[in-house]
């Protein structure tokens, strides 16, 4: 059926259906009962600040709204306002101490402003808190009142359960399909709720879904999340979780202390008065006292025992049960009814029993513990015990029971955990009897169950390989014919078809008669330690002859080097130049290393001096030196300066040799004019010692030979004067492990200032004193002009 037309042909609107009649009207209502219960937590805290009035200024009801109304006029704020303003003078609570934070705080233009709708915010929703009836309408309370207004979308209150576990009880700002999805949270279970419960302070994640932790909301609400644990007297009855549409930035501490005071006030329907029985409850009290009865192990029940202010300072020991076992011996009268501290000070110890039973007491979350040190004084004397200790909270009460380790226990269970790593299994047969104990490692060595009949060991030989029988015979005439202590190895056949290497000893025991009582004894699975008897002998043979081939390699390494390198060399003299020259070996021949040294007069009658380094050891090393050595002696003979006798040197490491990378120095001296020229590739600079000065000649630019194809070296120059002493060595003359290279040729300058006449003695003092700790090879050429 068409709806008719207008003339103009526009379609007539469609007639209002009485379903939007319907819900027009329930958000009509809605709204009323909104402005209701706001017009109604206002009045109430109008009428707190006139009791207050009336208490104060000893007035009647009438005068009291007059003065309030007069006062609001004159401070030109409402009477709401001044009101809440009266009430946070008068309380002095965790709310008034907010207002004051965030007036102290703020730098508005009108903090007095900010402040009184602080005031008026908290006070109207702790009028709203008180006036619920459950922790729903709790959470819409504080959402609308408090927490919209700091930008939150969402509120929800968990209730903390005995063992630690979360039940949603109230929310607002989520959906209730989301709500029932979270009604309950296990223990165990990690959220933002929980974390701030078991570690029981606030915790302020800037975003959920960067931190990781599941929560309510988070696939509508993964913005800031801030989760405040509240209670009284040192336990948590709930946590507080507020939610942000967007990432939560750094807050100042008057918006953190807000959300502690707005956490106080989520708490009130979780007080501990109004739960079920009741904390003090004389019934609760007494089931608690009669289950303390009847446990085996020493217990305690504990009392909370609060300060002035409601904070807990202290536990006191309500009741001990019979089995009471005190650590220092006194009887249990002399414990109950004193507090904790007094009865047990060194309880109070870092991470000790004392912080244990606070957290169950706060989070309601159990500990349990085999081996906790619980420590007494005994004539002022600590003694420590080991102990199995229990910490559970039942209501407001804190069940503690321990069992103390004796000596015998402590030892039963260190020769378990003994056989348990030595995979070692007891066993007793009694002669008399027939009776044949085992222990559980002993079945589980041959693959039984704890119920089977053991197996004695008469029948040994039905359950090894056939091979062990005669060895297993020799073994039963021993103990059981001869009657003395035996043993022997044999492999094990199991049911499974397992096989097991077994080694077992037993010993006969007899009475004072001299007869056979017992047969004690033990077997250990020595599997792993047979077949590495068998890897190692296997690869024996193999290890020696890599031994000897490694002893020749570095046999003919050392006579190799010592053919080349004599550890001495007599002095040398040429022209008016006199020459020394010193080599010691490294005092490991595997370390046998790659350092030269030469002195020669070349055909042009100038005088070459080198050292050099091969880097690492062996063979390779010193073939490696003896390429390099004799290639410097041919190409010197060229007439080439030092720089241009190193970059040919460095072709020849590079491409002539197996990867060989070396340090070198050397330096051509001209009889005729008294100059020394010299070039370094990648070494440490001679040491010149002029008129008992010492020091290092300047650094020139060279980089080690072998590391590039294409290098070139700066070349120094030296005239030597009368009397002067150079030296070059290489670095085994000062490395150390411990010390810097600095450091190290620091100290080398200090020895060669020593004052010693001749060049020679002078060399086998700084080889003599030398601080090096490397082991390594060490090469010194020394020259003096006369």
């Amino acid at each position: 059926m068409h709806s008719p037309r207008p003339d103009d042909g526009r379609p007539q609107s469609v007639p209002e259906t009485n379903v939007g009649r319907l819900a027009a009207t329930i958000e009509r209502l809605r709204a009323e009962v909104r402005q209701a219960q706001l017009a109604a937590e206002g009045r109430a805290l109008i009428e707190v600040a006139k009791g207050i009035l009336i208490e104060r200024l000893r007035c009647s009801v009438a005068d009291a709204a007059q003065q309030l109304a007069h006062l609001a006029e004159q401070a030109g704020v409402t009477q709401l306002e001044l009101a809440a303003d009266i009430i946070n003078q008068a309380a002095q609570d965790r709310i008034s101490e907010t207002a004051r934070a965030f007036l102290a705080a703020t730098q508005a233009e009108e903090p007095s402003r900010e402040a009184a709708d602080l005031s008026v915010r908290l006070r109207s929703a702790e009028s709203g808190a008180l006036r619920a009836g459950d922790s729903q309408a709790v959470a819409e309370s504080l959402l609308e009142h408090a927490l919209t207004p700091l930008g939150a979308s969402a509120v929800a209150i968990w209730e903390a359960n005995p063992d630690a576990s979360l039940t949603l009880a109230g929310y607002a700002g989520l959906s209730d399909e989301e709500a029932r999805r979270w009604r309950y949270v296990p223990p165990g279970v990690e959220t933002p709720a929980r974390r701030a419960l078991v570690n029981r302070q606030s915790v302020w994640l800037r975003s959920l879904s960067a931190a990781g932790l599941p929560s309510i909301g988070q696939r509508e609400i993964s913005g800031g999340r801030v989760t405040v644990p509240a209670g009284t007297g040192g336990q948590i009855f709930a946590v507080l979780e507020v939610a942000w549409p967007e990432p939560l930035p750094p807050q100042p501490p008057q918006i953190r202390k807000q959300i502690e005071a707005l956490a106080e006030l989520s708490a009130y329907t979780f007080d501990a008065p109004t739960r079920s029985g009741g904390p003090h409850h004389p019934q609760a009290v007494s089931e608690l006292v009669a289950l303390i009865d009847t446990l085996p192990d020493t217990a305690l029940m504990l009392r909370p025992h609060l300060d002035d202010e409601g904070r807990l300072r202290d536990f006191r020991i309500q009741h001990a049960n019979a089995r009471f076992a005190d650590p220092a011996g006194r009887p249990r009268h002399m414990v109950v009814g004193s507090l904790l501290l007094e009865a047990y000070p060194l309880a109070a110890g870092d991470g000790g029993l004392w912080d244990k039973i606070e957290r169950v007491h706060a989070t309601g979350e159990p500990f349990h513990a085999d081996k906790l040190a619980m420590t007494a004084l005994v004539d002022q004397v600590p003694l420590t015990s080991i102990a199995s200790v229990s910490i559970t909270r039942h209501r407001d009460s804190v069940l503690l029971v321990w069992r103390l380790h004796d000596e015998a226990t402590q030892l039963a269970s260190l020769l378990q955990h003994a056989q348990r790593l030595g995979r070692i299994g007891g066993f007793e047969e009694n002669i008399v009897t027939g009776r044949i104990i085992w222990n559980s490692q002993l079945y589980a060595l041959y693959g039984l169950e704890e119920g089977d009949p053991p197996i004695p060991l008469e029948r040994l030989a039905d359950h090894a390989h056939p091979d062990d029988a005669v060895a297993i015979g020799r073994f039963l005439r021993t103990v059981l014919h001869q009657r003395r202590p035996g043993s022997t190895a044999f492999r094990l056949r199991r049911s499974d078809g397992i096989a097991r290497h077994i080694r077992v000893v037993a010993e006969p025991e007899f009475d004072a008669d001299g007869r056979p009582l017992t047969i004690r004894g033990a077997y250990q699975d020595i599997s792993s330690q047979h077949w590495t008897e068998v890897a190692l002998a296997a690869t024996r043979d193999q290890l020696a002859h890599t031994e000897q081939q490694a002893a020749e390699r570095n046999r003919l390494t050392l006579q190799l080097q010592q053919a080349i390198m004599p550890p001495s060399q007599e002095p040398m003299e040429a022209f008016d130049l006199n020459i020394a020259v010193r080599y010691r070996p490294a005092e490991k021949e595997h370390l046998v290393g790659g350092d030269w040294y030469d002195a020669v007069v070349l055909p042009t009658k100038q005088i070459l001096l080198s050292v050099g380094d091969v880097a690492g050891h062996g063979i390779e090393a010193a073939t490696g030196m003896v390429v390099l050595r004799n290639a410097l002696r041919g190409l010197a003979a060229t007439g080439a300066g030092p720089g241009q006798l190193l970059s040919w040197l460095n072709l020849v490491a590079h491409y002539l040799t197996d990867q060989v990378t070396a340090t070198a120095i050397l330096g051509l001296y001209d009889p005729e004019t008294r100059v020394l020229r010299w070039a370094r590739a990648g070494h440490l600079p001679p040491i010149l010692i002029r008129e008992g000065r010492v020091e290092e000649l300047d650094l020139i630019d060279g980089l080690l030979l072998g590391a590039l194809s294409d290098a070139t070296y700066d070349e120094g120059r030296l005239e030597l004067a009368s009397d002067d002493i150079l030296l070059m060595y290489t670095d085994g003359l000062i490395e150390r492990r411990d010390r810097t290279l600095d450091h190290s040729q620091g100290q080398l300058l200090r020895m060669a200032a020593h004052p010693i006449a001749n060049l020679e003695h002078r060399l086998d003092h700084l080889l003599t004193h030398s601080s090096s700790d490397t082991d390594d090879d060490t090469c010194i050429v020394g020259i003096q002009l006369r």
